[in-house]
């Protein structure tokens, strides 16, 4: 009679989460509770630039790289007893291909910030004001509805467009799968409707068929083909789930996936996200929101300053401006770190430009101010949302490359008056990973965050420098206003 130790073990349930970034595509594979058990990474060629603001990719490369990177991670799995049971693709926003009626690509790919279409963006604003307007989107110059009209005038009979992981959907399952409604919205989509915004592409002749149907993110979307088990060491049959663009997925890792939470993302430029009941619009723009992949919405924006308020600064140099900054305290001058011309998140102008306020002290201060400043154009953000009648609770996660500064999350936390969490791993791909674990390994997306993504390292306000804060703060918003940028309320 055997053993029950004798007896074969179930392999351990394991998600992939796939990012197809602009240089890269990486994968992430984790089991049920979160853990990182393997990854994988390829190369893509950098998108080729030119005049018109054309920017074009080989979208023949995808999936040479995509596979490359799936068979780098499963390989790492192998001998394990683990086993992926459910895959799902998250890539750039805005990025579309030309692809035969078999799915393959019939010439570049026009990237997230291919701008040749703009003319006929501009048009579309036109065209689907009063659609755009209950939506609470405005189609900006490199949106992907104009590539998708650039693309039907000059597309052969049976030719289609395909978003990313529509093609790699594709490649995957070995037959067409839906669009997710994450990617489709800036190609006009209209979730709050739930269709194509047809009357926009009829009067641009934009052909029936010419865009794939539409599903919510994390929907099955197929399973994954012998070719291409053979290809990627993923199992045959594995299911294929939708995914989300790349910053709904970095949303989500962070684990701010239900109503009244959002992310503060400090990379380049500073993005806040988060998730809301209802469908709130915001009369200037400044705000628009994708659609949960549970039926809520994902309020977000984007500002011009962020990170690149450090740009002049050498990096070797952090540390030790961090630290006078740090023994020094409060700044005694204001900076508003606009690096380029314009904002367009917490509000929207296209006269703003950064200032100084008083003049530094040393170059402590000068560093201090900037980190300051970030951090209030964060607490104007978080009010605008405020106001706009959003709820927002809890504390703050916070993500990007600014994140890992203890003293500027610090800063950030004080001027809000609310703690920060700081994410352990706010990535696409791990993103991706919660949406394949969400009807797999885990009842929904909600509960996949709740039992997949950390708690963060929590980082409280420093109560001593609450009031200096508060009052720089007041003098930042009245620069604001007096200089016109900013209404008065």
């Amino acid at each position: 009679m055997s053993s029950t130790a004798d007896a074969p073990r179930s392999p351990v349930p394991v998600v992939a989460g796939i990012d197809v970034a602009t240089a890269a595509v990486r994968v992430v594979c984790a089991d049920a509770r979160g853990r990182v058990l393997s990854e994988g990474r390829a190369p893509l060629p950098q998108p080729v630039r030119g005049a018109g603001g054309h920017s074009e990719q080989d979208a023949r490369t995808w999936w040479p790289a995509t596979a490359a990177a799936l068979r780098q991670a499963t390989a790492a799995l192998s001998g394990g007893g683990r086993e992926v049971v459910a895959v799902a693709v998250c890539a750039t926003s805005g990025t579309l291909v030309l692809a035969s009626p078999d799915g393959e690509p019939v010439g570049p790919a026009l990237m997230y910030d291919d701008r040749r279409a703009a003319d006929i963006n501009a048009k579309a604003q036109e065209l689907g004001a009063r659609r755009w307007r209950a939506l609470g989107l405005t189609v900006g110059p490199t949106a992907a509805l104009g590539k998708l009209v650039w693309y039907a005038n000059r597309a052969r009979p049976g030719q289609l467009v395909l978003h990313t992981p529509d093609l790699l959907g594709r490649e995957l399952t070995g037959h067409p799968v839906p669009t997710d409604w994450s990617h489709a919205l800036k190609t006009g989509y209209d979730p709050r409707a739930g269709e194509w915004a047809t009357d926009v592409f009829d009067a641009f002749g934009v052909p029936a068929g010419f865009l794939p149907s539409v599903q919510a993110p994390g929907t099955q979307a197929g399973t994954v083909s012998a070719r291409a088990a053979a290809e990627t060491g993923l199992p045959v049959g594995c299911p294929v789930r939708l995914g989300m663009t790349d910053g709904c997925a970095g949303q989500i890792a962070t684990g701010a996936v239900e109503p009244g939470q959002f992310v503060g993302v400090l990379g380049t430029t500073y993005v806040l996200k988060g998730v809301s009941r209802a469908l709130v619009t915001d009369p200037a723009g400044a705000l628009y929101s994708h659609r949960h992949p549970d039926g809520w919405w994902l309020p977000g924006g984007a500002s011009n300053t962020g990170g690149e308020a450090l740009a002049s600064v050498d990096p070797g140099d952090l540390p030790r401006l961090d630290a006078a900054a740090d023994a020094r305290g409060p700044a005694s001058c204001l900076n508003y770190p606009l690096r380029r011309e314009g904002e367009r998140f917490p509000f929207v102008s296209g006269d703003a430009r950064g200032f100084c306020a008083g003049t530094p002290q040393d170059e402590a201060d000068r560093h201090r101010a900037a980190l300051e400043g970030v951090a209030f154009l964060e607490r104007l953000a978080l009010e605008r949302v405020k106001a706009l009648g959003i709820e927002v609770w809890g504390p703050l996660h916070a993500a990007g490359g600014g994140s890992r500064s203890d003293l500027w999350t610090r800063i950030r936390a004080t001027v809000l008056g609310r703690p920060l969490r700081v994410a352990d791993r706010a990535e696409t791909a791990f993103g991706a990973a919660l949406l394949a674990a969400a009807g797999t390994l885990h009842p929904d997306l909600s509960a996949s965050a709740a039992a997949m993504t950390a708690a963060g390292r929590p980082v409280e306000p420093v109560e001593r420098e609450r009031a200096a804060l508060d009052e720089s703060y007041g003098r930042f918003v009245a620069e604001l206003r007096a200089r016109g940028w900013l209404d008065a309320g």
